[in-house]
């Protein structure tokens, strides 16, 4: 039988969940995307759990995104839309737990991961780790407006096209440099920075740590525009659809800007 692509377990007030789909470098499927929202329902609903932490299994990633079995149906842009809304509701959620949040993250954490990892409160990270969407080279996507939201918020505009427009992958170093990673820590060195991280919120208040983390949660959505056009566009394009025809077969895509 298969492992569960999902582990969530609960020990001494701290909840964990592990994306457990190493060969495939932890991808999310929908079943592990629903899998993270019910586990945020069981962080504030259980009155024992003081603080959520989020890994991947083995170590050669956090998430690598949203697994792109996905998005082989899509036909319009309208399809689109309605993905984006499914991923806003899960992000959204999980910036919207009460206790703490903390991302433990060793490898790549791009994608749909990143997505993830920027509304945790807090990432924990190795030198190795590489942060990124590399959509402009891969798939020819783009991002829902409230994934925008969350680079800006976090990396400044300036970082975030820099990331975006050249595709390019932040190493560990780089995203503690520009604030995104609260804590650096060597490969092997991530579970004893992230207990040491956690044993600190486990021994603060509650009430305080909510009230900063509601704050700027509502500073931060009180100024995100529509994006539906752009995303319907993008994904309504012949490049989308092309690049994920391709991306199996690992051929190249000769990009045409419609």
């Amino acid at each position: 039988m298969d492992d569960p692509e999902l582990l969530v377990d609960a020990d001494g007030g701290v909840l964990t969940v592990t994306f457990n789909r190493p060969r495939q470098r932890n991808a999310m499927t929908w079943g592990m995307y629903e899998g993270l929202y019910e586990a945020c329902e069981r962080a504030d609903s259980d009155d024992e759990i003081r603080v959520l932490v989020l890994k991947g299994a083995g170590e050669k990633a956090f998430v690598a995104g949203t697994d792109i079995g996905q998005f082989a149906e899509f036909s319009s842009g309208s399809d689109g839309v309605a993905y984006e809304e499914k991923i806003a509701r899960i992000v959204n959620r999980l910036e919207d737990v009460d206790v703490p949040t903390v991302a433990a993250v060793q490898g790549f954490c791009v994608g749909g991961g990143l997505g993830i990892a920027s509304v945790c409160d807090l990432r924990i990270a190795t030198r190795s780790a590489r942060f990124g969407i590399p959509i402009a080279r891969t798939l020819g996507n783009c991002l829902s407006m409230n994934n925008y939201s969350l680079l800006i918020n976090h990396l400044g505009p300036a970082r975030t096209l820099d990331m975006l427009l050249r595709a390019r992958l932040f190493s560990g170093e780089e995203a503690a440099s520009a604030g995104f990673v609260a804590e650096l820590c060597d490969d092997d060195q991530l579970q004893t920075a992230t207990d040491g991280v956690v044993q600190t919120l486990l021994g603060h208040a509650p009430l305080s740590m909510w009230a900063a983390k509601e704050a700027v949660r509502r500073v931060r959505r009180a100024t995100i525009p529509d994006g539906d056009d752009i995303v319907t566009r993008v994904f309504g394009s012949e490049d989308f659809h092309t690049a994920v025809a391709a991306f199996a077969t690992k051929q190249p895509v000769a990009w045409q800007g419609r």
